[in-house]
Protein backbone atom coordinates (compact mmCIF):
# COMPACT_ATOMS: atom_id res chain seq x y z
CA UNK A 1 0.00 0.00 0.00
CA UNK A 2 0.90 3.14 -1.20
CA UNK A 3 1.93 5.27 2.08
CA UNK A 4 1.98 9.48 1.47
CA UNK A 5 4.32 11.52 3.92
CA UNK A 6 2.35 13.21 7.00
CA UNK A 7 1.17 16.36 6.95
CA UNK A 8 2.84 18.43 9.86
CA UNK A 9 3.04 22.10 8.82
CA UNK A 10 0.35 24.17 9.74
CA UNK A 11 -2.56 23.74 7.41
CA UNK A 12 -3.56 27.07 6.03
CA UNK A 13 -7.03 28.26 4.94
CA UNK A 14 -7.21 31.20 2.93
CA UNK A 15 -11.07 31.86 3.93
CA UNK A 16 -12.45 35.52 4.06
CA UNK A 17 -13.57 36.86 7.45
CA UNK A 18 -16.81 37.70 5.63
CA UNK A 19 -18.06 34.28 5.05
CA UNK A 20 -18.64 33.89 8.42
CA UNK A 21 -21.13 36.30 8.34
CA UNK A 22 -22.93 34.61 5.96
CA UNK A 23 -25.64 32.26 7.26
CA UNK A 24 -27.02 30.91 4.51
CA UNK A 25 -24.85 28.49 3.71
CA UNK A 26 -24.64 26.67 7.48
CA UNK A 27 -28.82 27.66 6.99
CA UNK A 28 -28.06 25.34 3.92
CA UNK A 29 -26.71 22.64 6.04
CA UNK A 30 -29.69 23.28 9.28
CA UNK A 31 -32.61 22.40 6.49
CA UNK A 32 -30.92 19.83 4.88
CA UNK A 33 -29.90 17.71 8.01
CA UNK A 34 -33.48 18.67 9.34
CA UNK A 35 -35.25 17.43 6.28
CA UNK A 36 -33.07 14.08 6.43
CA UNK A 37 -33.95 13.64 9.99
CA UNK A 38 -37.67 13.76 9.58
CA UNK A 39 -37.16 10.56 7.38
CA UNK A 40 -36.85 8.70 10.05
CA UNK A 41 -40.17 7.76 11.18
CA UNK A 42 -39.62 4.37 12.59
CA UNK A 43 -36.80 4.80 14.51
CA UNK A 44 -39.47 7.73 15.89
CA UNK A 45 -41.64 5.19 16.40
CA UNK A 46 -39.27 2.97 18.42
CA UNK A 47 -38.14 5.91 20.44
CA UNK A 48 -41.61 6.96 21.65
CA UNK A 49 -42.74 3.39 22.96
CA UNK A 50 -39.42 2.91 24.88
CA UNK A 51 -39.53 6.58 26.54
CA UNK A 52 -43.44 6.17 27.48
CA UNK A 53 -41.90 2.97 29.17
CA UNK A 54 -39.12 4.31 30.60
CA UNK A 55 -41.15 7.70 31.81
CA UNK A 56 -43.93 5.29 33.38
CA UNK A 57 -40.69 3.36 35.57
CA UNK A 58 -39.38 6.14 36.56
CA UNK A 59 -42.95 7.85 37.95
CA UNK A 60 -44.00 4.59 39.73
CA UNK A 61 -40.44 4.51 41.38
CA UNK A 62 -40.55 7.99 42.26
CA UNK A 63 -44.38 7.32 43.70
CA UNK A 64 -42.32 4.88 45.43
CA UNK A 65 -40.52 7.06 47.88
CA UNK A 66 -43.64 9.70 47.68
CA UNK A 67 -45.90 6.98 49.76
CA UNK A 68 -43.31 6.88 52.14
CA UNK A 69 -43.28 10.77 53.09
CA UNK A 70 -44.89 12.91 50.61
CA UNK A 71 -43.42 16.29 53.01
CA UNK A 72 -40.29 15.18 52.88
CA UNK A 73 -39.87 15.89 48.71
CA UNK A 74 -38.96 19.55 47.37
CA UNK A 75 -41.20 18.37 44.54
CA UNK A 76 -44.85 17.30 44.56
CA UNK A 77 -45.20 13.98 42.59
CA UNK A 78 -47.83 15.89 40.21
CA UNK A 79 -44.82 18.47 39.25
CA UNK A 80 -41.64 15.54 39.46
CA UNK A 81 -44.23 13.34 36.77
CA UNK A 82 -44.39 16.68 34.48
CA UNK A 83 -40.52 17.03 34.70
CA UNK A 84 -39.93 13.67 33.68
CA UNK A 85 -42.92 13.68 30.90
CA UNK A 86 -41.06 16.76 29.49
CA UNK A 87 -37.50 15.62 30.16
CA UNK A 88 -39.12 12.28 27.89
CA UNK A 89 -40.61 14.18 25.28
CA UNK A 90 -37.53 16.63 24.66
CA UNK A 91 -35.14 13.77 25.19
CA UNK A 92 -33.69 14.38 21.53
CA UNK A 93 -32.98 18.23 23.04
CA UNK A 94 -30.73 17.09 26.23
CA UNK A 95 -29.36 13.70 25.25
CA UNK A 96 -25.61 13.86 25.25
CA UNK A 97 -25.43 10.47 24.24
CA UNK A 98 -27.38 11.43 21.03
CA UNK A 99 -23.92 13.05 19.17
CA UNK A 100 -22.73 12.68 15.79
CA UNK A 101 -20.31 9.39 15.20
CA UNK A 102 -19.90 10.42 11.85
CA UNK A 103 -17.76 13.29 13.23
CA UNK A 104 -15.85 10.82 15.31
CA UNK A 105 -15.44 8.35 12.78
CA UNK A 106 -14.02 11.72 10.59
CA UNK A 107 -11.42 12.60 12.97
CA UNK A 108 -10.27 9.22 13.26
CA UNK A 109 -9.79 7.64 9.62
CA UNK A 110 -8.73 11.11 7.94
CA UNK A 111 -12.11 12.22 6.67
CA UNK A 112 -11.84 15.49 8.62
CA UNK A 113 -9.52 16.88 5.42
CA UNK A 114 -12.37 16.65 3.23
CA UNK A 115 -14.41 19.09 5.84
CA UNK A 116 -11.20 21.37 6.37
CA UNK A 117 -11.21 21.66 2.42
CA UNK A 118 -14.73 23.25 2.51
CA UNK A 119 -14.59 26.98 2.73
CA UNK A 120 -16.88 27.46 6.07
CA UNK A 121 -16.28 27.70 9.62
CA UNK A 122 -16.19 24.02 10.92
CA UNK A 123 -17.95 24.84 14.11
CA UNK A 124 -20.80 26.94 12.53
CA UNK A 125 -21.30 23.84 10.17
CA UNK A 126 -21.25 20.65 13.39
CA UNK A 127 -23.12 23.86 15.26
CA UNK A 128 -25.86 23.99 12.62
CA UNK A 129 -26.08 20.11 11.67
CA UNK A 130 -26.34 18.99 14.96
CA UNK A 131 -28.46 21.26 16.25
CA UNK A 132 -31.03 20.44 12.99
CA UNK A 133 -30.65 16.38 13.58
CA UNK A 134 -31.91 17.36 17.66
CA UNK A 135 -34.99 19.43 16.71
CA UNK A 136 -36.00 17.01 13.64
CA UNK A 137 -36.01 13.86 16.28
CA UNK A 138 -37.89 15.62 19.00
CA UNK A 139 -40.40 17.07 16.58
CA UNK A 140 -41.48 13.28 15.52
CA UNK A 141 -41.22 12.28 19.20
CA UNK A 142 -42.58 15.07 21.45
CA UNK A 143 -45.76 15.58 20.24
CA UNK A 144 -47.25 11.83 20.58
CA UNK A 145 -46.22 11.52 24.19
CA UNK A 146 -47.21 14.90 25.09
CA UNK A 147 -50.47 14.42 23.82
CA UNK A 148 -50.54 11.09 25.90
CA UNK A 149 -49.23 12.58 28.89
CA UNK A 150 -51.93 15.06 29.59
CA UNK A 151 -54.77 12.66 29.31
CA UNK A 152 -52.96 10.42 32.02
CA UNK A 153 -54.77 10.87 35.42
CA UNK A 154 -53.56 13.10 38.00
CA UNK A 155 -50.37 13.15 39.53
CA UNK A 156 -48.65 10.13 37.01
CA UNK A 157 -49.84 12.95 33.91
CA UNK A 158 -48.14 16.00 32.95
CA UNK A 159 -49.79 19.15 34.49
CA UNK A 160 -50.53 22.25 32.83
CA UNK A 161 -47.75 25.43 33.02
CA UNK A 162 -48.21 27.23 36.55
CA UNK A 163 -48.99 30.52 34.43
CA UNK A 164 -48.97 31.86 30.59
CA UNK A 165 -45.32 33.71 31.37
CA UNK A 166 -43.84 30.36 32.90
CA UNK A 167 -44.53 29.15 29.58
CA UNK A 168 -43.77 31.80 27.49
CA UNK A 169 -40.25 31.58 29.96
CA UNK A 170 -40.18 27.86 29.59
CA UNK A 171 -40.02 27.98 25.83
CA UNK A 172 -37.10 30.55 25.75
CA UNK A 173 -35.46 28.46 28.24
CA UNK A 174 -35.46 25.29 26.21
CA UNK A 175 -34.36 27.05 23.02
CA UNK A 176 -31.08 28.36 25.23
CA UNK A 177 -30.62 24.87 26.80
CA UNK A 178 -30.88 23.31 23.43
CA UNK A 179 -28.15 25.61 22.48
CA UNK A 180 -26.12 24.88 25.18
CA UNK A 181 -26.35 21.38 24.93
CA UNK A 182 -25.01 21.48 21.37
CA UNK A 183 -22.68 23.82 22.32
CA UNK A 184 -21.05 21.49 25.35
CA UNK A 185 -21.31 18.20 22.37
CA UNK A 186 -19.39 20.52 19.48
CA UNK A 187 -16.57 20.87 22.56
CA UNK A 188 -16.27 17.38 22.47
CA UNK A 189 -16.32 17.13 19.32
CA UNK A 190 -13.30 19.66 19.06
CA UNK A 191 -11.56 18.03 22.04
CA UNK A 192 -11.57 14.41 19.91
CA UNK A 193 -8.80 16.18 18.02
CA UNK A 194 -6.29 16.11 20.55
CA UNK A 195 -7.14 12.58 21.71
CA UNK A 196 -6.22 8.98 20.18
CA UNK A 197 -9.40 7.60 20.60
CA UNK A 198 -12.59 9.82 21.42
CA UNK A 199 -14.40 6.67 23.37
CA UNK A 200 -13.14 7.68 26.92
CA UNK A 201 -13.97 11.32 26.55
CA UNK A 202 -17.84 10.36 25.19
CA UNK A 203 -18.15 7.98 28.01
CA UNK A 204 -16.90 10.91 30.59
CA UNK A 205 -18.57 13.41 29.13
CA UNK A 206 -22.18 11.63 29.12
CA UNK A 207 -21.81 10.21 32.57
CA UNK A 208 -21.38 13.93 33.72
CA UNK A 209 -24.16 15.51 31.71
CA UNK A 210 -26.72 12.69 32.95
CA UNK A 211 -25.25 13.32 37.03
CA UNK A 212 -25.10 17.12 36.91
CA UNK A 213 -27.60 18.24 34.62
CA UNK A 214 -30.56 16.28 36.26
CA UNK A 215 -31.17 13.67 33.99
CA UNK A 216 -31.55 11.30 36.69
CA UNK A 217 -32.48 12.70 39.64
CA UNK A 218 -33.78 16.68 39.63
CA UNK A 219 -31.56 18.81 41.22
CA UNK A 220 -33.49 19.90 43.72
CA UNK A 221 -34.09 16.39 45.17
CA UNK A 222 -29.81 16.85 45.98
CA UNK A 223 -29.15 18.28 49.66
CA UNK A 224 -28.89 21.72 49.36
CA UNK A 225 -25.32 22.72 49.03
CA UNK A 226 -24.76 20.27 46.72
CA UNK A 227 -28.13 21.49 45.20
CA UNK A 228 -26.44 25.16 44.91
CA UNK A 229 -22.73 24.17 43.64
CA UNK A 230 -24.39 22.00 41.14
CA UNK A 231 -26.69 25.12 39.75
CA UNK A 232 -23.72 27.19 38.86
CA UNK A 233 -21.99 24.41 36.69
CA UNK A 234 -22.78 24.74 32.66
CA UNK A 235 -24.47 21.58 32.77
CA UNK A 236 -27.57 22.76 34.80
CA UNK A 237 -27.90 25.12 32.68
CA UNK A 238 -29.39 22.41 29.98
CA UNK A 239 -32.62 20.63 30.97
CA UNK A 240 -32.67 21.32 34.39
CA UNK A 241 -33.63 25.21 33.75
CA UNK A 242 -36.72 24.76 31.23
CA UNK A 243 -37.98 21.82 32.64
CA UNK A 244 -38.20 23.45 36.47
CA UNK A 245 -39.47 26.76 35.18
CA UNK A 246 -42.41 24.88 33.19
CA UNK A 247 -43.92 23.55 36.76
CA UNK A 248 -43.00 26.43 38.38
CA UNK A 249 -40.69 25.09 41.08
CA UNK A 250 -38.47 28.48 40.64
CA UNK A 251 -38.95 31.83 42.15
CA UNK A 252 -38.88 34.85 40.03
CA UNK A 253 -35.05 35.66 41.40
CA UNK A 254 -34.09 32.13 40.78
CA UNK A 255 -35.78 32.30 37.16
CA UNK A 256 -33.73 35.23 36.58
CA UNK A 257 -30.36 33.78 37.82
CA UNK A 258 -30.76 30.36 35.65
CA UNK A 259 -31.20 32.43 32.71
CA UNK A 260 -28.05 34.86 33.32
CA UNK A 261 -26.12 31.53 33.98
CA UNK A 262 -27.72 29.93 30.53
CA UNK A 263 -26.35 33.10 28.55
CA UNK A 264 -23.28 32.96 30.69
CA UNK A 265 -23.09 29.23 29.61
CA UNK A 266 -23.41 29.68 26.50
CA UNK A 267 -20.92 32.15 25.76
CA UNK A 268 -17.99 31.07 27.37
CA UNK A 269 -19.03 27.23 26.06
CA UNK A 270 -19.15 28.54 22.53
CA UNK A 271 -15.70 30.92 22.69
CA UNK A 272 -13.97 27.80 24.13
CA UNK A 273 -15.24 25.39 20.73
CA UNK A 274 -14.31 28.40 18.59
CA UNK A 275 -10.88 28.88 19.91
CA UNK A 276 -9.80 25.18 20.77
CA UNK A 277 -11.06 24.79 16.90
CA UNK A 278 -8.80 27.13 15.50
CA UNK A 279 -6.03 25.95 17.58
CA UNK A 280 -7.12 22.02 16.19
CA UNK A 281 -6.92 23.08 12.83
CA UNK A 282 -3.17 24.45 12.80
CA UNK A 283 -2.11 21.27 14.64
CA UNK A 284 -4.00 18.64 12.71
CA UNK A 285 -2.10 15.56 11.13
CA UNK A 286 -4.20 13.74 8.22
CA UNK A 287 -2.25 10.32 7.10
CA UNK A 288 -2.77 9.34 3.78
CA UNK A 289 -2.82 6.04 2.41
Amino acid sequence: MKQWPSCTAPMRFDIDISEDFKMKKYLSFFRLRFLMGLQYRAAALGGIATQFAWGFMEIMIFRAFYRADPAAFPMSLYATASYIWLQQAFLALFATWMMEKDVFDSIVNGNIAYELCRPVSIYNMWFSRSMATRLSRAVLRCFPILAIAIFVPQPYGIAPPASPWHFIVFLATLFLGLAMTVSLCVLVYILAFFTISPQGLQMIFITMTDFFAGALIPLPFFPAKMQSIMELLPFAAMQNVPLRVYSGSMTVYEMQRAIVLQIFWLFVTTAAGKLLCKLAQKRVIVQGG
